[in-house]
């Protein structure tokens, strides 16, 4: 990435600047959450609570989204207020980048924009509710194990986790997703993944995937030592940090999983393809489970907003000899 290139059309707000330019923690949080992830006022609600949970945990929170050809880090509430109501926004990711910023008006920021920007302005800390990854079917393992074409739906998301160096903080994969081969998929392109406090992978909606984790630390502390390394190390990959949504908060394993294969199932047989698959997805989840799903939605986005200030405050602090399992 040509960071130079990117950092022409940064607009960062003077709070992240100042705390940038002071060895502050900061913490980037994405803007698809608000424009596309759920319904006014709700959307702006939970973007509110997420930038405070980080100042109260002692950080500086940094929206990121795309304003008239400019890549906004740092959205006041006025800016919140303003995208959560536009209609029509865009989203933005890493192959349409270019047709968001030259297209005018609001564009909201998935993952992989926002870890552009992000890492252009030099924020290493980045906090989101679950990533994408490799949608079922994807390599031609159909329904019950039958071979059908590959869709090769694969989000940009592993890409951008393989190519731009930071630690993402999430509660795993999406759960309407083949999570044994997104782990298989990241662990391909170096992409490290650890769970904190678990040593199950955490389901996003429930507080464990049923798969192990390929890393894990028994607390932030130590998933910091190994943030830490990583970077360090230069290899030029980010590092998936993975927090279970709060217990009280979560949604039964069983209930989750009978509800996404009906969603899935109905999916299939309505020819819901492409783009239009996960907002389709998450949308019948949560009608078919009576909203318990939007409830850990929206409980995951804040947790994980107040995690990743956690683990930014301690990786301004000194090295300890803390070590992940």
């Amino acid at each position: 990435m040509n960071q130079s290139a990117v950092g022409g059309r940064l607009v960062v707000a003077g709070e992240v600047a100042d705390a940038l330019l002071a060895g502050r923690p900061v913490v980037a949080l994405e803007s698809t959450l608000i424009s596309h992830g759920l319904p006014y006022p709700q959307n702006v609600e939970v973007a509110l609570r997420s930038e405070a949970a980080i100042r109260a945990a002692g950080a500086v929170p940094a929206t990121v989204a795309i304003r008239a050809g400019r890549l906004l880090v740092g959205l006041g509430p006025a800016d919140l207020e303003a995208l959560a109501r536009a209609p029509g926004v865009r989203k933005a990711s890493r192959p349409s980048l270019a047709a968001a910023l030259a297209g005018g008006g609001w564009a909201a920021t998935t993952v992989s924009a926002t870890m552009i920007a992000a890492s252009a302005a030099g924020i290493d800390v980045f906090a989101t509710g679950g990533i994408g990854g490799v949608h079922r079917g994807a390599f031609g393992a159909g329904p019950g194990g039958l071979h059908a074409p590959p869709s090769l739906d694969v989000s940009s998301d592993l890409e951008e986790l393989a190519r731009t160096p930071m630690a993402v903080v999430c509660a795993g994969p999406k759960a309407i997703l083949d999570v044994s081969a997104t782990l298989e998929y990241l662990e391909t392109r170096g992409v490290p993944v650890v769970s904190v406090g678990t040593a199950d992978l955490p389901g996003f909606y429930s507080v464990s995937s049923g798969a192990p984790s390929p890393l894990w630390a028994p607390d932030m502390a130590s998933a910091a030592s190994l943030v830490r390394t990583h970077l360090g190390l230069g290899l030029g990959s980010a590092i998936l940090v993975c927090v279970p949504v709060p217990e009280v908060d979560a949604l039964p394993a069983d209930v989750g999983r009978a509800a996404i294969e009906r969603a899935i199932a109905e999916a299939r047989e309505a020819g819901i393809a492409g783009p239009a698959v996960t907002p389709w997805l998450l949308g019948r989840v949560a009608e078919l489970t009576g909203g318990a799903s939007v409830r850990a939605n929206t409980a995951l986005i804040v947790n994980d907003a107040a995690r990743a200030a956690e683990l930014a405050v301690l990786l301004r602090a000194p090295a300890s000899d803390s070590r992940a399992s």
